[in-house]
């Protein structure tokens, strides 16, 4: 593992991004083919299930570090990362030795098979065995909690100056369900003929500033409502359907009614689109759907509460042709066509908007909740459909977001660089006995100097601590913004907030000029009273 635990640690000491494509690059040109398609594998999320749990690594690690429980606690709450904690408390190794990376993801695979006993064998075997930085990345593998600072765009320009392929043809390689135990690296780009599953690679929109709204040619853009819901591309070929979400998880099942609908399409078709709940035609809210997220049993109870439809906004392939080179013009006039011939129940075409200037593009995009959207969605009709995020060709301007002024309750220390500062927030508002409930938390929206300066207030204010998260004096507001309410019985405010995040520090509020739980429930009945139109 001496190779690719280099590789690890080049690119998590640069920001730059030569370096990192040059580190890359290093490797994949002399790494053997098993550590370079598990390389490959760990970059696109697909690591090893957990085979032991954190309380017994805690257990083995404080037993060879030799020291007390509460020591080794008060270092993991200082460290912030268990696999740092052990990398760093344990003894030097006594007869240090390697292996290749893939000889350890098969030694870690199999103590799923073993005893408590056998697998303490083995894993502290190996951690007396291995140096300080490959003791770490074990332990990462191990509890399946692998990162690395690097996107799989630089992977992918990586990829393709050591192969000297296409880009996009890297990209779309590593979609889908490819299985780096029974897949070789030369088989995986060795081919050129695409799985019947395999999607393509999502394109992804830049936020648009809303100064740049002005300066848009509206007859070259086409204009969309920007859907809350789940991003999916609906696959047909050889008389299968398959769906896959953006995060490149396979949910056919999940969506049977999906299912029967793609049924109707002709072999050779690829959709890009949305999953919306979906009822008394109009849409429900993100939170409806949420309840069928992740379920692998859906009662019959569930299928009609809340029913799904594909809001489709792009066709990729048809007739087994990729037609991402077209221009989106002709490429919705395609999309068109198949919808209209194969009339797939449960589908929908995304509804383009007329927008004639950035007045009625801004008026229109404020209106957007009230047909459960986000915001729109700004389009080169022009564009060819590319790979991930790129500027220029596809813009999202979402609405302004709900604020309200919270209280920190509670504060919990970050990971990586910043596992020695509390950078996890959690937020409360007022009830009407003058007690204040948690509604929120966040971790992001704060400079550096912003974090260090709560920071050190969290320190110096602390009331009581509960493992890693210390109680703070109710006395630091912040303005949160976040994008949509909805009923949650599971919450203490009963009510839910999406995407919240934190705007600024109120250091012109006392605590108790902070907003109450009446305000946000206000915030809630406005937007349900908005009206809805949908075409």
């Amino acid at each position: 593992m001496t190779l690719f635990s280099k590789l690890f640690f080049e690119l998590d000491n640069t920001t730059k991004t030569t370096e990192k494509i040059e580190a890359l690059v290093s490797f994949f040109k002399t790494a053997d083919e098993q550590d370079k398609i598990w390389a490959v594998a760990l970059f696109t999320g697909r690591q090893p299930k957990r085979p032991v749990n954190s309380t017994l690594l805690k257990q083995w690690a404080t037993e060879l570090a030799e020291l007390p429980a509460w020591l080794f606690e008060e270092c993991y709450h200082s460290v912030g990362d268990l696999a740092e904690t052990i990398s760093l408390v344990l003894p030097n190794p006594s007869l240090e030795f390697s292996g290749s990376l893939s000889e350890w993801i098969v030694s870690i695979e199999q103590l799923a098979t073993l005893t408590e006993k056998q697998k303490k064998a083995v894993v502290t075997t190996a951690w007396l065995n291995l140096d300080q930085q490959q003791r770490f990345l074990f332990t990462k593998l191990m509890t399946s909690g692998f990162r690395v600072g690097v996107s799989q765009q630089l992977m992918i320009r990586a990829l393709s100056e050591v192969l000297e392929k296409d880009p996009n043809q890297i990209a779309h390689t590593l979609m889908g369900s490819w299985d780096p135990h029974t897949t070789s690296f030369a088989q995986l780009f060795g081919g050129s003929e695409n799985v019947v599953s395999q999607p393509y690679p999502f394109f992804l929109a830049y936020p648009l500033e809303p100064e740049a709204a002005h300066e848009l040619t509206h007859a070259e853009w086409q204009f969309e409502w920007k859907w809350d819901g789940i991003r999916a591309q609906i696959i047909r070929r050889h008389d299968q359907s398959f769906i896959w979400t953006r995060g490149e998880e396979l949910v056919t099942n999940r969506y049977p009614e999906l299912v029967q609908g793609a049924a109707s399409l002709t072999n050779g078709t690829v959709l890009d689109g949305e999953i919306l709940a979906y009822k008394d035609n109009q849409p429900l809210s993100f939170g409806q759907l949420q309840r069928r997220i992740g379920r692998l049993s859906l009662s019959g109870s569930l299928l009609a509460e809340v029913p799904v439809v594909f809001i489709a906004y792009d066709c990729l392939e048809k007739d087994g042709h990729d037609l991402r080179q077209l221009s989106l013009a002709e490429r919705r006039q395609i999309l068109e066509q198949v919808i209209t011939t194969n009339t797939p129940p449960n589908f929908r075409i995304s509804p383009t908007l007329e927008i004639d200037n950035s007045t009625q593009l801004e008026t229109l995009k404020e209106t957007a909740r009230h047909q459960s959207a986000e915001g729109v969605m700004i389009k080169r009709l022009s564009s060819m459909y590319g790979v991930g995020r790129r500027r220029g060709d596809w813009w999202k301007w979402k609405v302004v977001p709900y604020t309200l002024d919270a209280v920190l309750l509670y504060a919990q220390k970050g990971h990586g660089r910043r596992a020695d500062l509390f950078t996890d927030y959690t937020f409360g508002l007022w009830n009407e006995e003058g007690k204040i409930v948690p509604f929120a938390k966040a971790y992001s929206g704060l400079t550096d100097k912003e974090i260090a300066q709560v920071d050190a207030f969290i320190r110096s204010h602390t009331v009581e601590k509960f493992g890693p998260v210390r109680t703070v004096e109710p006395t630091m507001v912040f303005e949160i913004a976040f994008e949509n309410i909805v009923p949650s019985q599971r919450h203490k405010a009963k009510f839910a907030v999406r995407f919240p995040r934190i705007l600024r520090i109120r250091d012109d509020k006392k605590a108790a000029e902070a907003d109450t739980l009446e305000m946000l429930k206000s915030l809630y009945q406005i937007a349900i009273s908005l009206p809805k139109v949908h075409e």
